[in-house]
């Protein structure tokens, strides 16, 4: 296959501050952010309008003597996180994007590691940056947020500030200079095995990046997007300046429980999420078309419109217009952070809905390989990105080995972590310690993190992740972890699941724990029979209780582990 059938032509940019001025000269009177008022009434924030926020707010900050100081961001996704976060970027200094839902301890040490000047949050952090601000311990000397307390700097008085700065000739913002290849986003991984690393990013690679989804994803001005995915993420983060450089309208969500009626309200067309949130949007339109006996009238269209694809009529999305009028005007549904059920990737693209895998770290700013709406291979996470060169290494006889990255998207290395960026760059090869194989038409498969693989006393290699998602498919499965339980000089292989409480309600008469962990019991063995033997899953530990996570929903394997060993005793 010739990658110029693959990919979309898009201009070069070397930094964040090109491609935001880029934007608003192509899109200034296009609407950047659909946003509600205190009594809930929608209104637009056009690109011309977003962009003189900045100015206002970088012009204050500037005032404030802050450049190429380090700024924290803290807080739910909003209009105040995606300002700051432009704003910062466009002003040469350096972004810290933290995790929201950081305990104190947590928040505060990753101030203090980062050596962060500035924090800009959300009135729902009030409280524990008072606390912060408190003890001291951090090296914060502003303290900005939207709320009106007065121990606060207030980011509409700054930006108050910053236009009267302007009115009277202040040209400090018109005359940054954005030095691409220095560190200007400092983000911690998610840490689910260990304290977190802190990942040196530099404006060149997330324009890379930036430039490279271009170049892969059919992205319109037509777009409405809700940010879903957590802005201190970086595929969340990323995926915003994406959708800002392509004159797309961005909304934001009021809280999983209000999905349905955000699609529709906003009329979004696009989204990133994680595949808890799209299997969860799955089932329900499932059950609503049980409800109404469609079930089968909808797997026939379904099967009749592939044909009629195949040979160029394009008739899906008239045919299941209903459905998609009830998830707003969705288009487009890209999934991150975890693979997605192949049955509901499928079920989405045959209703006109095109729903795409990728696969990304932090460490690449962060997508790496990506299907796009020509090509998709289920169980795949399509081709390696435009100018993204990826290997196989130290191959098993299936082929499969580490995968190993080099481009203009690879990090600059782990702030003052010096052996742990030696561990994983090599030669300019940034080593994922992810496993996978390439097939012949070079599209990547994911087949687990070698940190989590499962190595059995005969030497043979088990990825969790492949026997979870055969797992996850029982009805009563909600979520699963595969681990190797000790035994001896062995390990077992092992199961924790979280049983679905709806089902056992709706199809299993809440029966009791005992009666559900049989049933499952059952429905393992069935699986068991289509593994090698090797693979099969010898014990089972239930549970009605959330796994411990990440804010992408990711499993956090090393202190489930953790939780299960202290319960054995």
């Amino acid at each position: 296959m010739k990658k110029d059938e693959y990919f979309f032509t898009y201009p070069e940019f070397n930094n964040i501050r090109e491609i935001m001025l880029d934007a608003l000269n192509k899109y200034s009177n296009e609407t950047a952010f659909i946003l509600k008022d205190k009594d809930k009434n929608l209104y637009n924030v056009s690109y011309e309008e977003f962009f003189y926020e900045v100015k206002k707010f970088s012009t204050a900050l500037f005032n404030l003597g802050l450049a190429n100081k380090r700024i924290a961001i803290v807080g739910n996704n909003s209009y105040l996180w995606a300002l700051s976060y432009v704003t910062i970027l466009m002003s040469n200094m350096v972004a810290v994007p933290l995790d929201k839902g950081l305990e104190i301890g947590e928040l505060e040490d990753s101030l203090i590691r980062s050596e962060a000047e500035v924090i800009i949050f959300d009135n729902k952090h009030e409280e524990l940056i008072k606390k912060i601000k408190e003890s001291g311990k951090t090296n914060l000397k502003f303290f900005i947020s939207d709320s009106d307390n007065k121990e606060f700097l207030n980011i509409e008085n700054l930006k108050s500030e910053g236009k009267t700065l302007l009115d009277k000739g202040d040209k400090t913002f018109e005359k940054v200079e954005v030095d691409s290849d220095k560190m200007s986003i400092l983000l911690f991984t998610s840490g689910t095995t260990s304290k977190s690393k802190a990942v040196m990013l530099s404006q060149r690679n997330i324009a890379a990046n930036i430039v490279a989804m271009h170049a892969t994803e059919d992205f319109r001005k037509t777009d409405v997007n809700l940010a879903f995915l957590p802005f201190h993420h970086t595929f969340g983060s990323t995926a915003l300046l994406v959708l800002l450089s392509s004159g797309a309208a961005n909304a934001f969500p009021d809280g999983l429980r209000y999905v349905a009626q955000n699609l529709k309200e906003y009329k979004v067309t696009f989204f990133i999420g994680v595949p808890l949130l799209i299997e969860s949007i799955y089932k329900k339109l499932q059950k609503e078309i049980e409800k109404q006996g469609k079930t089968k009238i909808i797997y026939v269209a379904r099967k009749v419109t592939n044909i009629l694809d195949k040979v160029g009529i394009h008739i899906k999305r008239k045919v299941f217009k209903e459905i998609i009028q009830n998830l707003g005007n969705l288009r487009f549904i890209i999934s991150g952070a975890a693979p997605l059920d192949r049955d509901v990737t499928q079920f989405f693209n045959e209703i006109g809905i095109r729903t795409l895998q990728g696969y990304g770290l932090t460490e690449t700013s962060p997508v790496v390989a990506a299907e796009n709406f020509k090509y998709v291979k289920y169980g795949s996470v399509g081709f390696p990105m435009k100018d993204v060169f990826v290997e196989i290494v130290n191959k098993d006889e299936k082929g499969i080995g580490e995968i190993r990255v080099k481009g203009q998207n690879v990090m600059l290395g782990y702030y003052k972590n010096e052996k742990a960026t030696n561990d994983v760059l090599k030669d300019g090869w940034y080593y994922t310690g992810d496993y996978g194989y390439m097939d012949k038409e070079g599209y990547l498969f994911i087949t687990g993190r070698k940190k989590n693989m499962i190595v059995l006393k005969n030497g043979k290699k088990i990825f969790p992740e492949e026997l979870e998602e055969l797992l996850n498919k029982i009805d009563l499965v909600k979520e699963s972890m595969v681990f190797g339980m000790p035994k001896g000089d062995d390990v077992v292989v092992s199961v924790k699941v979280q049983y679905d409480e709806e089902i056992a309600k709706e199809k299993y008469n809440n029966k009791s724990i005992e009666e559900l962990q049989s049933i499952v019991w059952e429905k393992i063995k069935e699986v068991n029979k289509t593994l090698p033997t090797y693979k099969y899953v010898k014990h089972l530990l239930i549970t009605k209780d959330d796994f411990i996570k990440t804010t992408t929903a990711k499993i956090k394997r090393f202190e489930e582990f953790n939780k299960i060993m202290a319960n054995q005793h």
